[in-house]
């Protein structure tokens, strides 16, 4: 902890942030659709590009949650870690 306050209020997002990244999927994930659906060719072809990119969006979601996931229990390990060495230090101090 860094001076008795809590490390993960550093780390939030601003509500704009926020805002901006779900407005962004959102706006990609309309101009796909309509593409699709306005695209001059047959309905097959229509079908495998909705499922393409609906297998896209649900891809991408699972691989940011799932790095998401790997950095939270590196920095968990290292906070652990962290917090061995220095009762590690304080005995060594108390034994000197």
């Amino acid at each position: 902890m860094m001076n008795g306050q809590d490390p993960s209020i550093y780390n939030q997002n601003s509500q704009g942030w926020v805002f901006f990244v779900k407005a962004a999927f959102v706006l990609s994930l309309v101009a796909m659709g309509v593409a699709t659906v306005f695209l001059p060719v047959t309905v097959w072809i229509k079908g495998y590009l909705a499922m393409g990119s609906l297998m896209m969006v649900t891809t991408s979601i699972m691989l940011s949650k799932t790095m998401r996931d790997e950095f939270e229990a590196k920095k968990l390990l290292n906070r652990i870690n962290e917090a061995r060495t220095e009762q590690f230090l304080k005995d060594v101090d108390r034994a000197a």
